[in-house]
């Protein structure tokens, strides 16, 4: 087996590593190797997409949801989640105050909430792709059937995010109920990506009994998809949630898988999540240093983004939309980069 510094050498000119090597990778990674993968993760990084840091304009338009996933704060069993949804008009009213500040992608996220049917859905992409034509747009709002992905791409939806968690099904099990599974789950993926979509998936960093075969396994799985896009982000509990006492996923962790996505998915969207700004002040600043090109600011409304919480301690659920914007710029300038103010497509290099 080689050292780590030849195995980021060989993922960098290959692209792929064993599971083994994955695993050897991850497992022996050090402060010095980190730094040598950073390196080379902004330099592909420069190469495919400049400075240039991404926005997209993040709207929570529902914490409803009809899973029960163990992790997660909107869990349908959560009695304590002060439940809202958002209309269409209000939804409207988000992307327009986020096209005033520059925004050229929208984000519609949500639990699974089966308030919205097919119909409403086909009617708040069209009137936002009417509203909007210069924009991208953005669903993240779960499993869903090919025959409603399908709809929802005709009605003028561009791209979809859908998290694979984790690829491992046994861990899978182990983090969501037994409705949920890991096949369905990567079904719904490959669906996405044969309609046409630009694809997101992703996975969360530290979650309880992930190992670094679990990590080494979810590479593999991303390499086979080839996502458009990858957002991963630290686990954190939440305190009405049964894992509320497991323990935090790190920084560095996450980090570093940050850094090798980047090196195996040299054209991927890379967001640097606000659950890395929760666990460390500077955190998206790092995920930008680490390879990450993407930053996704709240235009919820003020008054509902508390309410939209899936983690404990969730940071700027306070600011106007424009405070969350130019804030995001001032950070991005400090370390060198620049927001973009456009659609910030996938670019196949």
């Amino acid at each position: 087996m080689q050292n780590t510094f030849e195995l980021i050498d060989k993922l960098e000119k290959e692209r792929i590593l064993s599971r083994e090597e994955f695993i050897f990778l991850i497992r022996n990674r050090t402060p010095e190797a980190a730094e040598y993968l950073f390196e080379k993760a902004r330099k592909i990084r420069h190469a495919v997409y400049g400075k240039k840091v991404y926005i997209r304009g993040l709207v929570e338009f529902t914490n409803y949801c009809k899973n029960n996933c163990l992790y997660c704060g909107i869990r349908a069993s959560n009695k304590n989640a002060d439940r809202y949804r958002l209309s269409k008009e209000q939804i409207l009213d988000c992307c327009e105050q986020g096209y005033g500040l520059g925004f050229r992608t929208f984000v519609l996220q949500g639990g699974e909430d089966n308030f919205y049917t097919d119909d409403m859905m086909v009617d708040i992409i069209t009137a936002i792709k009417q509203g909007y034509p210069d924009c991208a747009l953005t669903l993240s709002i779960g499993e869903k059937s090919r025959e409603s992905y399908q709809r929802f791409f005709d009605a003028g939806a561009d791209r979809y995010l859908l998290r694979h968690e984790t690829a491992d099904h046994g861990h899978y099990s182990r983090l969501h109920p037994p409705s949920l599974t890991a096949e369905n789950r990567q079904r719904c993926l490959f669906d996405l990506k044969e309609i046409g979509f630009q694809t997101g998936s992703g996975f969360m960093v530290g979650s309880p009994y992930q190992t670094e075969e679990n990590l080494a396994d979810d590479m593999l799985f991303l390499h086979k998809l080839q996502p458009h896009m990858v957002g991963i982000g630290p686990f954190i509990p939440h305190h009405d949630t049964p894992f509320a006492n497991e323990k935090q996923g790190t920084l560095e962790l996450t980090l570093f898988m940050i850094g090798l996505l980047r090196l195996m998915l040299p054209s991927a969207l890379l967001p640097s999540t606000t659950a890395l700004g929760t666990i460390a002040p500077d955190g998206r600043e790092k995920g930008i240093l680490a390879g990450a090109n993407v930053v996704m600011p709240n235009l919820s409304p003020r008054d509902v983004r508390k309410k939209y919480l899936l983690y404990d301690n969730k940071i700027c659920t306070g600011d106007e939309a424009a405070e969350c914007r130019m804030c995001l710029e001032r950070r991005m300038n400090g370390i060198g980069y620049e927001i973009a103010v456009d659609r910030g497509d996938f670019i196949n290099a």
